[in-house]
């Protein structure tokens, strides 16, 4: 019950991508990404509220000292701190001795509307918060 809705956006997101003849050999490669690309914007995008807003402090960064200021280092640094923490709670909540099996005779899908949904409002989201707060 907890997962359900979560689980319901997987399903309709692998649902989707299998359909695609071409992406017969990669669809866990393509739903991996994009849902865990989706989920790092949104841990961003709360993360970034909660620094901003609630505690007016920066707390959850990673220095990459190695590294000078540089597009790789903020890679790095988002790769590490909010893109594999979800791809390691995916591979494990799904991919894992093949649970999305289990699920997608589970859950019926939604033609891949669900998933494009979620995944519009994880980017669209974080830009209207920056508009408003830049309009204001």
């Amino acid at each position: 019950m907890r997962f359900n809705i979560y689980n319901k956006i997987w399903v309709d997101c692998i649902k989707k991508a299998q359909s695609i003849p071409a992406n017969k050999d990669t669809w866990k490669f393509y739903t991996m990404g994009y849902m865990s690309m989706a989920m790092a914007i949104n841990l961003a995008t709360i993360v970034v509220i909660l620094e901003k807003v609630v505690f007016k402090s920066n707390f959850y960064n990673l220095p990459v000292d190695f590294l000078p200021k540089s597009k790789l280092g903020s890679f790095i640094g988002f790769f590490i701190l909010f893109l594999l923490p979800n791809l390691l709670l995916n591979y494990l909540l799904i991919f894992r001795n093949n649970r999305y099996q289990i699920l997608l005779t589970k859950y019926k899908t939604y033609n891949g509307k669900l998933f494009f949904v979620y995944f519009s409002a994880s980017f669209i989201l974080p830009l209207l918060l920056v508009i408003i707060k830049y309009t204001l």
